[in-house]
């Protein structure tokens, strides 16, 4: 990039809003040009509206920054989405008509035929929805979404096995970090020395994105994965981490060096790798006991790559093994930011 590209921030003061500050606050290719909040935070400075919560500092340029309204005048054509899924429904459209391409870390335009879930080391030809997208809307932006933050996980653990092997069935039972709800989130009381299952919805996307992800894009439509899934959520008291228990049954038989081996030799496609968010490793296989852990592992890759360990045979499925990725990062503001980088560096701005 010659020089850095004008972006704006929804939901910016928000726990994924935050993360996308610290992100993109020293991004070679980006430079925040507005934040945007709700009516309660409007007109107050970043710095005041923000109630800053990560442990790095908040940087200086963006602190006095006046924070604006969502479908105010936005001084750019990229945007970066960290609403709640309910005002993403009603704010990303009317963004995107206005000609501002739109990268969402919402739920609400996920499972749109003609949106992008796109996770760039897996499926990167599903940008190519766009162009359905914006004929068929007469849209001149776009709206391009990332998977929920289980979702990523998992299906980054998944994708080497299903491309060397095939997959047939998966269980997953998630252990979410409670930074996932959001602040002030889960009540302490309710979390200290407690496991919270069932999540609202969370194993619902899980099943449905993970095959979306999985699937293949033909005449401008994607086929998800032909394989049964299921996933049990629990919220557990994990600042930073979803952990993951999977089992997998796959279409052809592998041995256990076979597993690592897909695990070790997946790489991001050739217009993936370098960008400046893209880790080197998407996916770090782990041979050390009891691992991974979410205390130890989870910043690997600066929060980007996918931990995966623990790998055993399975008595009812093929292989069970244990996925962990940083919520906020790998499954949220950093997915988003990555989403970005590839499509400008397919030229999508130009």
């Amino acid at each position: 990039m010659t020089s850095r590209i004008p972006v704006g921030l929804l939901g910016a003061t928000g726990t994924v809003g935050q993360r996308f500050v610290e992100r993109l606050a020293d991004h070679p290719w980006f430079e925040i040009a507005c934040v945007a909040a709700s009516d309660r935070s409007r007109g107050r400075s970043y710095g005041e509206a923000a109630h800053w919560r990560l442990p790095t500092a908040i940087p200086d340029r963006l602190a006095g920054m006046r924070v604006c309204g969502a479908l105010d005048d936005l001084p750019c054509r990229l945007v970066f989405s960290a609403l709640d899924a309910a005002l993403a429904r009603e704010v990303e459209p009317e963004l995107a008509r206005r000609g501002i391409l739109v990268f969402s870390n919402a739920s609400a335009h996920r499972m749109d035929e003609d949106v992008p879930l796109l996770l760039p080391e897996i499926n990167p030809e599903s940008l190519r929805l766009l162009d359905r997208q914006r004929r068929d809307r007469s849209w001149t932006g776009g709206i391009v979404t990332n998977a929920n933050c289980s979702t990523i996980v998992l299906a980054l653990a998944l994708a080497p096995l299903h491309r060397a092997f095939g997959i047939r069935r998966v269980f997953v039972a998630t252990m979410q970090a409670v930074s996932g709800a959001g602040y002030p989130g889960v009540p302490s009381l309710d979390i200290l020395g407690n496991v919270i299952p069932d999540i609202p919805e969370e194993a619902e996307k899980i099943e449905r994105e993970t095959r979306r992800i999985l699937g293949d894009l033909s005449d401008e439509r994607v086929t998800p994965a032909r394989f049964e899934i299921s996933a049990m959520t629990c919220r557990v008291a994990v600042e930073d981490g979803h952990t993951e228990s999977v089992s997998v049954e796959l279409r052809k038989k592998a041995e256990l060096s076979e597993v690592h081996a897909a695990w070790e030799e997946f790489r991001a496609p050739e217009g993936v790798r370098g960008l400046p968010s893209a880790p080197e490793r998407p996916v770090v296989p782990l041979t050390l006991p009891h691992r991974p852990q979410p205390r130890r592992d989870v910043d690997l890759g600066g929060g980007m790559s996918v931990t995966v360990g623990s790998l055993k045979p399975c008595p009812v499925f093929d292989w069970k093994f244990t996925a962990l990725g940083h919520n906020t990062i790998r499954g949220a503001a950093g997915a988003s930011v990555l989403n970005a980088e590839y499509a400008c560096a397919t030229g999508l701005l130009d």
